[in-house]
């Protein structure tokens, strides 16, 4: 018996399934076409939070039974909505911007690694490493800066690439910071 009830327990739940699943598919696809691509985008902490949450909530009417399709797609539907109106303000504020987004933090600056903002960001010497390599690069001395985005994705800018542009490049973010945490890359 409990092997049925782990396997299978009724066709009532995979009717339901089988009904709910395409509805809430069919909504979550003109929820991302009404509110943009920034829906989809590379995420930030706060658009992941939102697409756990998504996710949370699709399954539920799917899977519990006190729980309508009416209510997961209004559920969805707002959280969609919250979305697009806090990436609007963010676009339109750059104080609730700060609020919201981290801002690039600097994990190398000219060939030598930003300890202090490594430790402070939680990223690894061999995670920075591995980003250089990926850009085709063998050593930290090639590169000007690697910047932690704040989709979390690793920028590497080698020292060709922004000769004598560096300033230009990268304003907004704090270089003086950036230059006394300057330390030996080799250490």
């Amino acid at each position: 018996m409990l092997a049925q009830t782990i396997f299978f327990n009724s066709w009532e739940n995979l009717a339901k399934v089988l009904i709910v699943t395409p509805i809430l598919y069919i909504s979550v696809i003109i929820f991302v076409r009404l509110t943009g691509k920034r829906s989809t985008s590379q995420m930030n902490n706060f658009d992941w939070v939102v697409t756990v949450a998504i996710g949370s909530i699709i399954a539920s009417p799917i899977l519990l039974k006190d729980v309508s399709v009416a209510q997961g797609v209004l559920a969805v539907g707002l959280l969609f909505l919250l979305q697009w109106i806090l990436t609007s303000l963010t676009v339109r504020s750059e104080v609730v911007s700060e609020v919201v987004r981290d801002s690039p933090s600097i994990l190398v600056y000219r060939g030598a690694l930003q300890r202090s903002e490594m430790k402070r960001t939680r990223v690894t010497e061999s995670e920075i490493m591995s980003a250089v390599r990926e850009n085709g690069y063998a050593e930290l001395g090639s590169i000007a800066l690697v910047v932690l985005e704040s989709d979390a994705n690793l920028s590497v800018i080698p020292n060709d690439a922004i000769e004598g542009r560096l300033n230009h490049q990268v304003s907004g973010l704090d270089l003086s910071a950036a230059q006394e945490g300057t330390s030996d890359p080799n250490t």
